[in-house]
């Protein structure tokens, strides 16, 4: 593979990241309510769940959930109830939310910082559009018999790319944090995000394999 190859890959990936989507939502709202660690560790799930659907689509395995029904449907489903539940639950966090927010200590952010982790890599590896995204993508800039190097080069590529994008999304949005501290504007990004999570998972289901 060329620079010029892989330089393109970057591109056309860089975009694909930064339209909007579950990922994102996921990533602002982490970042706004528990910090830049956990935002972070969300961008660190979103591009490990990168990882795996550009390896699938390496190897064939997103082009056979992408071409059967039945399994495009099993994960649209399981991925559309995961993106509820997140929708749900920050739409609760919104309602009950108090007047004051004490700094969690080291253990619970630990915990914090895992869980934010798993969020972005459900959210991404349950979304059967990736799939389709990336059988699409992936043979345009692989050559047509693949050396593992030339997958692990494309591999690291994703990877690198998503983690600058959403790592950058989570710096700036824990950075003004602090003017987003007060309860009401704390409420309203969990009311929006949790919309939009909710929105975002009727609108999976309502998909077509």
């Amino acid at each position: 593979m060329t620079a010029t190859q892989v330089a393109a890959f970057a591109a056309a990936l860089g975009l694909g990241a930064m339209s909007p989507g579950p990922d994102f939502a996921v990533v602002v709202r982490n970042a706004v309510t528990s910090g830049r660690l956990a935002g972070l560790a969300t961008a660190s799930g979103v591009a490990a769940g990168i990882l795996v659907w550009v390896l699938a689509a390496a190897t064939g395995v997103a082009a056979l959930l992408a071409a059967s029904a039945t399994a495009f449907t099993v994960v649209k489903i399981v991925g559309a109830g995961y993106l509820l539940f997140l929708g749900v639950r920050a739409l609760r966090s919104a309602a009950r939310r108090p007047s004051g927010a004490a700094e969690p200590g080291p253990e619970r952010a630990a915990r914090t910082a895992v869980a934010a982790f798993r969020s972005g890599l459900l959210c991404n590896v349950l979304n059967p559009k990736a799939a389709v995204f990336f059988v699409a993508l992936m043979p345009q800039f692989l050559p047509r018999q693949p050396a593992v190097s030339d997958v692990l080069l494309l591999s690291v590529t994703a990877c690198l790319i998503t983690l600058l994008w959403f790592g950058t999304v989570a710096t700036v949005v824990s950075g003004v944090r602090r003017l987003l501290d007060r309860p009401a504007i704390r409420r309203t990004v969990d009311g929006l995000t949790g919309a939009t999570l909710v929105l975002l998972g009727v609108r999976l289901a309502a998909t077509r394999a």
